[in-house]
């Protein structure tokens, strides 16, 4: 079996593309996800590494919320995001951004919730 060191050396003769490809590889034999690689990798040929990368943030949009169940909505508005009752007022009725830069699990588990309480939501 081969040394930290001598598996180190030999991923720093790969080429990125190689890399990219091992890391994909270590993820799926391990169930895992290198997020912190992935921020750490080479600049070389940066241009063509997120372009294969999946996405690891997302953000949580409020398009609209039915006016039937608009209290309840509020209430979840302001339990997720932690806006007082005006301002969790003035975004179910506008819509917009509640939650920037989370994980898709986070992402999920808001959507279920908000669509349970009556909001129309969209995750980008």
């Amino acid at each position: 079996m081969a040394t930290k060191e001598e598996i180190l050396e030999s991923i720093a003769q790969m080429s990125v593309m190689d890399v990219a490809d091992l890391i994909k590889m270590m993820e799926e034999k391990f169930g895992v996800v290198a997020a912190a690689a992935a921020v750490a990798g080479p600049a070389a040929g940066a241009a063509d590494a997120p372009a294969e990368e999946e996405q690891t943030e997302f953000t949580v949009v409020l398009k609209s919320v039915d006016a039937a169940k608009k209290i309840a909505c509020i209430k979840e508005v302001r339990a997720i995001t932690g806006l007082g009752l005006k301002e969790a007022k003035d975004l179910c009725e506008n819509g917009g951004n509640l939650k920037e830069g989370v994980s898709k699990e986070e992402a999920a588990s808001i959507k279920e919730k908000l669509e349970a309480a009556g909001c129309v939501i969209e995750v980008k």
